[in-house]
C-alpha cells in the first residue's frame, strides 16, 4: 500500500468509510475505522501512536470548552418558555398584516439562534407553538412549513454558532471575527426570508391573512408585549458584546451565557430540577457526540492528509489551469451534494482540514470562506432526501401535512439560501465588512 498514488488511497479512504456508514455503522466509527486500519496497514503499531498524539494535541484546545456551554444556555433557554412569549409578541405586533405572523416567525427565529446557537432548537419549537398558531389562522401550510425550517436553520450563521466555533477549532480562524462576518450575512438572509414572504402573501393574501379585527390589539398592548425580548435581547447582546468587542474569550462569554440563562430561567420560574436535569443530560450526549466525532475526524484527516492524498485536489485545480472562483464554486457544490447524505457535523470535520489550506493558498481570505460554508449548511438541512430540518419539522407537524408537502415547502427558501450565497460570493464585503471593521 505504500506505494500507491493519492488519488487510490482517497479512493480506498473514502470507500471504505462510506462502506461502513451504509452497513449501519455510526460515522465516529467509520471515521475511526478508516483512518487507523489505514495508519496501521501503513506504518505499523507507531501509526496508531501518532494517531493518539494527533488527537490529545487536537483536543487540547480551551476554546473547546465553549461548547458545551453554549449548548446548555441554548437548552435552558429552549425549556424556559422564551419562545413561548417571543411568538406571543409576534402575535401581537405582527399579527394585523397579511403575511406577519410569517415575518414575525422569521425574526423569532433569528433571536433563537443567537440565544440557541444551534438550528433544530428554532425548527423544534417554533414546529410546537408557531405551526399550529399559523394554520388555525389559515396560513398557507408549504409556506409555514417552509418559513419555520428556513428560518431554523439561522442557527448556523447567527453567532453564536456553534458550527462556527467547530470551524475556528479546525482552521484555526479568530471565533470572534467569524461571529462578526455572520451577523451581517444573516440579517441579510432573514431580510430575504421576510421579503419573500411579503412579496408572496401581497399577492396571494389568502397565503397568509391577517388576523381577524378580534384579535387585534391596540398599540398599548403591543408596547407591553415588548418586555418578553428585554432578557434574551440582553443576554444575546452581552455575550457577542464580550466575544466580539475582545472583553473576553468565546470560552468566558459562554459561561457568562449559561448563568444568564439560568437566570432568565429562575426570574421565569421555570429553575428547577427537572430543567436543569434535560439541560445537563442532553448537553453531555450533544458534547460526547461532537467530541467522539472530532477525535475520529483527527485521525481520518491526519493520515489522509500524512499519505499525500490532500494533494489530490491542488493536482487537480493544477492540472485543468481552473480560476480560483472556480475552485471555490466546485467546493461550494461537493457541499451542495454532501449535505444531501451527511450531517453538518460530518462534512466539516471532513471537508475543512483539507480546504481550508488550498482556500489559503488561492489568495482567498478564510473568514469569508466560513461563511460559505456556513451558508451551504443551511441549504444542506433543507435539502431532500436527508436534511435534518425536514425530519425535525416531520416530528412536530401535524399528519395533514405530509413529507411531500415538506418537501415541496423547503425548495422556495433553499433557492432564496442560494440567492444569499452568489451575493456573498460576488460581494465579499457582505461577509467582511464588520469584521474588518471591528478587528
Amino acid at each position: 500500500m505504500a506505494d500507491l498514488d493519492p488519488l487510490t488511497i482517497t479512493a480506498i479512504m473514502f470507500f471504505s468509510m462510506l462502506l461502513l456508514m451504509a452497513i449501519g455503522a455510526p460515522l465516529t466509527f467509520a471515521l475511526m475505522i478508516s483512518g487507523m486500519g489505514s495508519a496501521y496497514l501503513m506504518f505499523g503499531p507507531g501509526g496508531i501512536d501518532l494517531l493518539l498524539a494527533s488527537a490529545y494535541s487536537a483536543m487540547d484546545n480551551f476554546l473547546l470548552v465553549s461548547l458545551p456551554l453554549f449548548i446548555f444556555m441554548g437548552l435552558v433557554l429552549e425549556r424556559s418558555g422564551v419562545t413561548d412569549d417571543l411568538f406571543e409578541m409576534i402575535h401581537k405586533l405582527m399579527g394585523s398584516i397579511p403575511g406577519g405572523l410569517g415575518v414575525g416567525t422569521v425574526l423569532v427565529c433569528a433571536l433563537i439562534a443567537a440565544m440557541a446557537g444551534v438550528s433544530g432548537a428554532a425548527t423544534v419549537s417554533l414546529g410546537i407553538i408557531a405551526l399550529p398558531a399559523m394554520l388555525k389562522r389559515g396560513y398557507d401550510k408549504r409556506l409555514v412549513t417552509g418559513t419555520i425550517m428556513a428560518g431554523g436553520a439561522l442557527g448556523f450563521l447567527i453567532p453564536p454558532s456553534v458550527l462556527m466555533i467547530i470551524y475556528a477549532f479546525l482552521s484555526r480562524d479568530s471565533v470572534g471575527k467569524l461571529f462578526a462576518a455572520g451577523l451581517v450575512p444573516g440579517l441579510m438572509l432573514a431580510g430575504i426570508y421576510i421579503l419573500y414572504i411579503l412579496i408572496r402573501c401581497r399577492f396571494k393574501p389568502e397565503m397568509g391573512p391577517p388576523a381577524p379585527a378580534e384579535e387585534r390589539f391596540t398599540l398599548v398592548d403591543k408596547l407591553k408585549s415588548l418586555r418578553f425580548v428585554l432578557a434574551p435581547g440582553l443576554l444575546v447582546t452581552a455575550v457577542l458584546g464580550c466575544i466580539i468587542g475582545g472583553v473576553t474569550s468565546p470560552s468566558e462569554a459562554s459561561a457568562i451565557g449559561a448563568a444568564g440563562a439560568l437566570l432568565i430561567a429562575a426570574l421565569k420560574g421555570r429553575a428547577n430540577w427537572k430543567l436543569l436535569r434535560y439541560a445537563m443530560l442532553s448537553t453531555t450526549k450533544i458534547t460526547g457526540m461532537l467530541l467522539w466525532i472530532a477525535i475520529a475526524a483527527v485521525f481520518f484527516s491526519k493520515i489522509y492528509v500524512g499519505l499525500g492524498a490532500g494533494m489530490v485536489v491542488t493536482d487537480f485545480i493544477e492540472d485543468y489551469a481552473l480560476s480560483p472562483y472556480a475552485v471555490i464554486i466546485m467546493m461550494l457544490v461537493s457541499y451542495f451534494v454532501l449535505g444531501m447524505f451527511l450531517d453538518d457535523f460530518a462534512i466539516i470535520f471532513i471537508t475543512v482540514p483539507l480546504y481550508v489550506p488550498i482556500v489559503r493558498d488561492l489568495g482567498f481570505d478564510t473568514t469569508w470562506f466560513a461563511v460559505l460554508f456556513i451558508l451551504s449548511m443551511q441549504s444542506a438541512y433543507l435539502t431532500p432526501p436527508f436534511g435534518y430540518n425536514l425530519f425535525y419539522m416531520r416530528s412536530v407537524a401535524p399528519k395533514e401535512i405530509t413529507i411531500m408537502d415538506i418537501y415541496r415547502s423547503a425548495l422556495p427558501f433553499v433557492a432564496l439560501q442560494v440567492l444569499g450565497l452568489a451575493l456573498i460570493v460576488a460581494f465579499p464585503q457582505i461577509a467582511l465588512w464588520l469584521p474588518e471593521m471591528l478587528f
